[in-house]
């Protein structure tokens, strides 16, 4: 009689990792905005995408064991063997490859001629990878769940209001049945007032069946009319975002990853965009959050807001909002024949006065401005109070830290908003 054999499956060490857990380990590398720390462990990678930088991340995250004890105790009998270690490397690079976590380039043809003088084609032909939606999402998710977590809260839920309406969520509350309501009925309240009618017209002589439902009995149940919002984040990656030894462009990226996630998944009547602004201002695609690094010098306010109004004017929905993170008064302007005029000296009357303009404009077409500041420039607090008044908005004080939950905070608290 033909026999089989069973043996317990020992699978590769690369198998019993959590790419998950490993992608969280490796995100200060995979978000880098060009800020050098010099406490961060992938600073001397500088956040270049090579698969060179890649695997050097992976070695240090691996060092670092973060993981459960099981783990680190195998991870401890590999330390004296540098070959088995980069054959673990190699097979976790795989596997990121395989879920879809990361995209591998081909490298470049190694007979090319380099562009540096002096050198041949070694410096182009180091392979490349980069980071997948899906990698992304889950960051997006975790930064997410890091804040809600923070703040006590389960569930978003929608942007709730004051209005009412015959949808399908109900509130408790019947009204009569009006001509162009959903068939929403309260069955009790209709028989109710059918049957108050009979009694009324019977004079005395009891319920009669069948019972007549007339359009005069109908009642509807009503339910809280939840509305739309359109908001245009608007980042501000001027150069000053990674300097005076502090990354706020980082932290903003996260929070605007996140804010993307929760729109998605609890909002999803809601539009999201993303503005960038420094010298000029251009939009990105909410799939490229994590890939962007500080531009320019120079804060151009008043095109970013002429931007994500444009933007914003192209939505059909009830609110309409502007989430601005800034850490610098305004200091460019874009003239009307194309030229930058900067000036980054206290705050400029034609770039404030054009700014202002820009802000007056967004009033009118009812769309509220709320700022973050990660800074206390006098400049700026002049110029945010400024835009706050004239544009219903709110202006918040905050750090890298703690910006997250105030714009979390912010962003849900509107579901308890009336809109007019």
């Amino acid at each position: 009689m033909k026999r089989t054999r069973y043996t317990k499956f020992t699978g590769d060490l690369a198998d019993e990792f959590s790419l998950e857990d490993l992608m969280q380990q490796l995100s200060d590398y995979l978000l880098d905005s060009g800020f050098q720390d010099p406490l961060s462990r992938f600073q001397e990678l500088q956040g270049e995408q090579s698969l060179d930088n890649l695997r050097e991340a992976l070695r240090q995250a691996l060092e670092a064991g973060d993981f459960d004890q099981d783990l680190r105790n195998k991870l401890e009998d590999l330390a004296g063997d540098p070959e088995k270690i980069e054959q673990l490397i190699d097979q976790l690079i795989q596997r990121m490859q395989q879920q879809d976590y990361i995209r591998i380039d081909d490298p470049a043809d190694p007979s090319r001629t380099s562009t540096t003088p002096g050198q041949t084609g070694s410096g182009e032909s180091s392979a490349r990878f980069e980071v997948r939606d899906k990698a992304l999402d889950f960051l997006g998710y975790k930064t997410l769940q890091d804040l809600l977590g923070s703040l006590g809260r389960a569930s978003a839920g929608r942007h709730d209001t004051m209005h009412q309406a015959t949808g399908v969520e109900t509130n408790g509350s019947i009204r009569p049945y009006e001509f162009g309501d959903t068939m929403n009925l309260d069955a009790n309240a209709t028989l109710a007032a059918a049957l108050a009618t009979q009694a009324e017209n019977s004079e005395g002589q009891g319920v009669t069946w069948p019972i007549e439902v007339d359009y005069k009995h109908l009642h509807v149940q009503q339910s809280d009319y939840q509305s739309s919002c359109a908001t245009v984040v608007m980042l501000d990656c001027s150069h000053s975002m990674i300097l005076y030894g502090e990354d706020r462009f980082t932290p903003a990226k996260r929070v605007a990853m996140a804010l993307s996630h929760l729109i998605r998944t609890q909002y999803p009547g809601d539009t999201l965009s993303v503005v960038l602004f420094h010298d000029s201002a251009e939009e990105v695609p909410v799939s490229q959050i994590a890939r962007v690094k500080v531009g320019p010098h120079y804060t151009n306010t008043r095109e970013g807001l002429r931007l994500s109004r444009s933007i914003l004017n192209r939505q059909r929905k009830e609110m309409k909002q502007i989430v601005m993170i800034t850490d610098g008064k305004p200091s460019a302007l874009t003239l009307p024949d194309g030229r930058i005029y900067k000036n980054a000296f206290g705050l400029d009357p034609l770039v404030l006065s054009e700014t202002l303009e820009e802000v007056s404009r967004c009033r009118r077409a009812n769309i509220m401005i709320n700022t973050f500041m990660l800074a206390t420039d006098p400049g700026l607090v002049q110029f945010v109070q400024r835009v706050s008044a004239m544009c219903r908005g709110k202006a918040y004080f905050t750090t890298p830290q703690t910006l997250g939950n105030y714009l979390m905070m912010d962003f849900m608290s509107r579901k308890m908003k009336t809109v007019h």
